[in-house]
């Protein structure tokens, strides 16, 4: 198959890359030139940018590509844009979408006081009725945060009758190349020796589907080449939806830290682990539904994915986190927690 990528440099672009270039598929890649992967050298590549691909439509209409992959469209402008462009170029569209689009999401984050959704959500469950959930953190109504939403993308390139659409909604990813080094927070207190892991007892309890970059780019390869998978909207992610406290005992095995978890009340937490978030919305989805129509299976095991992002982050911590590792602070809670015990 000629495949069009869109983005497909970066963390679970690069891997997806690789992989459609293994299996034997012809593939170009749509990217603006900031970051170049260590791609295959038959791997055609198109620089551009996402907010003006339509200026590539040329160069798009000699690759003659029967499939896109959208990996990076987050405004409805940028989804919009791409129907236009590729509408008639290609039969088929795979578009990356989120988690974020379901209700819960709303009640996680203090948007909504709606009774948590039951857990874990399908494709059908209910949707934010907010719209633009990251506006708060945009400092100018230029940036993509304050356009961000990716109901708006998924409508957009569902109402495109040229352009039959999958809508891929993603988990938490993490494993190598992870740029917000979601790990690192743990990997480090525990390579650092500390005797526990804090959390708020909401947040132990709290259950968040996750899934290792590689086996998420196989999966979006899958639904890219198979034809069954056209018109359709998956969950994506690992089948099981560990607690917290569950996620924190899986890093600590890869780590071999031999530590505890120590659950207390929110408000007992020190003022640097605090949290806005509210933890009885679990963010827990239903990724049965791609396994069953699709055969898929994952191509790197539980253990060995963590082992691996657990030594990618050891080798790559951030140049800066916002984490101010305040263990006397942490040192307090514990001894209050074990005096009450």
């Amino acid at each position: 198959m000629r495949i069009l990528i869109l983005g497909g440099t970066g963390f679970i672009g690069a891997p997806l890359t690789r992989q459609l270039h293994r299996a034997g598929h012809t593939v170009t890649v749509f990217h603006r030139g900031e970051t170049e992967a260590d791609l295959p050298d038959t791997v055609r590549v198109l620089h551009g940018d996402r907010n003006h691909v339509s200026e590539r439509r040329a160069d798009v209409a000699a690759f003659e590509p029967s499939v896109v992959v959208d990996l990076i469209a987050y405004t409805e402008a940028q989804a919009d844009a791409g129907v236009s462009t590729f509408a008639d170029l290609a039969d088929r569209a795979v578009v990356l979408s989120s988690g974020d689009v379901y209700r819960n999401y709303d009640g996680l984050r203090g948007a909504s006081a709606h009774a948590p959704d039951a857990a874990p959500l399908g494709e059908d469950a209910p949707l934010r009725a907010n719209r633009y959930p990251y506006r708060d953190y945009a400092t100018d109504d230029r940036e993509r945060l304050y356009h961000y939403d990716k109901i708006l993308v998924e409508e957009a390139y569902r109402a495109a009758d040229a352009l039959s659409a999958t809508i891929l909604r993603l988990p938490a990813l993490y494993g190598p190349r992870d740029d917000q080094h979601r790990l690192f927070p743990y990997v480090k207190r525990m390579d650092d020796g500390r005797p526990a892991i804090l959390l708020g007892e909401q947040h132990a309890t709290w259950r968040w589907t996750r899934g290792y970059v590689e086996n998420v780019a196989s999966a979006i390869a899958l639904a890219a080449t198979d034809a069954r998978a056209a018109g359709r909207t998956y969950n994506l992610g690992a089948p099981d939806a560990p607690t917290e406290a569950e996620w924190v005992g899986r890093i600590a095995d890869a780590a071999d830290w031999n530590g505890e978890v120590v659950a207390v009340p929110n408000d007992a937490l020190p003022d640097a682990l605090q949290s806005t978030l509210d933890y009885r919305y679990d963010m827990a989805l239903d990724t049965s539904r791609f396994r069953e129509e699709l055969g898929y299976s994952a191509l790197v095991g539980t253990q060995e994915a963590m082992a691996r992002a657990v030594a990618w982050t050891r080798q790559h911590p951030p140049a800066s986190s916002t984490d101010p590792f305040d263990y006397a602070a942490e040192d307090a809670v514990l001894e209050q927690h074990a005096e009450a015990r």
